[in-house]
């Protein structure tokens, strides 16, 4: 299960899916500039949970996320983390925080 926290939405969340994969399919409102090619941040979400249910972060992801506004030590492009299973937690900054 895949949870955003400030929209008080929980989605099934497919393992081998990246967590704006689900957010698109599933209708939750998350901004992705660039449609999953880690080309921007702007797809930027804190983790609360879940984070080792998560596919591990990139180099090209860890270049991209140092765009992102608003960062935190727990912060992922939502485009890059794959769902190996198990449950999720997180949250879609505000958009004056990217």
């Amino acid at each position: 299960m895949l949870t955003f926290t400030n929209l008080t939405l929980t989605r099934e969340a497919e393992p081998g899916k990246t967590i704006q994969d689900v957010a698109l399919d599933q209708d939750v409102p998350l901004n992705h500039s660039y449609g999953g090619n880690c080309a921007c941040a702007s797809c930027h979400v804190i983790m609360h949970e879940g984070m080792e249910n998560l596919s591990e972060k990139s180099d090209e992801e860890d270049f991209q996320w140092e765009e992102a506004n608003g960062l935190t030590p727990h912060s992922r492009l939502s485009c890059q983390c794959k769902i190996r299973g198990g449950d999720v937690v997180v949250e879609i900054p505000p958009p004056q925080q990217r």
